[in-house]
């Protein structure tokens, strides 16, 4: 089950690894994704709708604006009824 929720920064600023099913962009790429483990010092990340995983420096992680997370969102829902 994906979140659809992403980390915030810690108290001194530095990226928070998210944890797995959590819904955040690649900076890197304006990909949006959902965690789906790290591996070595990578967060592993796949696209809402399925598809081939990608690594991402956690540093380039970010959280979804609303826009992205309504779009992710509707296109799980989408994916579901097959359109």
């Amino acid at each position: 089950m994906v979140t659809m929720t992403a980390p915030t920064p810690g108290a001194d600023g530095h990226p928070v690894s998210p944890d797995a099913g959590a819904l955040v962009v690649d900076r890197r790429s304006g990909k949006v994704g959902v965690v789906m483990g790290h591996v070595g010092p990578y967060v592993q990340l796949r696209p809402p709708r399925g598809g081939r995983e990608w690594d991402v420096p956690p540093e380039y992680v970010r959280p979804p604006t609303q826009a992205e997370e309504l779009s992710a969102k509707v296109a799980v829902a989408n994916r579901r009824w097959g359109r």
